[in-house]
């Protein structure tokens, strides 16, 4: 069975940063794509940053210059540094993968149970 859990999030001040892991475990054969999504108070989920296998990266306007993806294809893992934060930033992250399992025809969409950030003074 695959899971996806996320790492790292917190409160944090504005200006400060923050890491974030996302760590899939189970029986995985290959990932694709990973991304990470927010969901802020009172509104939907949305996109922060995408990374691809061979790691081009697109990311939601109002995060480019603030925000890094990144990741570990050794161990399966996907990161988020978070620098500048803003109080707008605050949301629950939640981690995404293409996953393909031992066994599988194809790749499906994973979600993590996402990680709170708190950016506040």
């Amino acid at each position: 069975q695959v899971q996806l859990v996320e790492s790292g999030g917190g409160l944090v001040q504005p200006g400060g940063s923050l890491r974030l892991s996302c760590a899939p475990s189970g029986n995985i054969f290959s990932i694709g794509a990973m991304a990470w999504y927010r969901q802020a108070p009172g509104k939907q989920r949305a996109l922060v940053a995408i990374i691809t296998v061979n790691s081009s990266t697109n990311y939601e306007d109002s995060v480019k210059g603030r925000f890094t993806i990144s990741r570990d294809n050794a161990k399966n893992t996907v990161f988020l540094q978070m620098n500048s934060l803003k109080p707008d930033d605050t949301a629950v992250y939640y981690c995404n993968a293409d996953i393909s399992r031992f066994g599988g025809l194809y790749r499906r969409n994973y979600w993590g149970q996402g990680t709170q950030v708190t950016v506040s003074s």
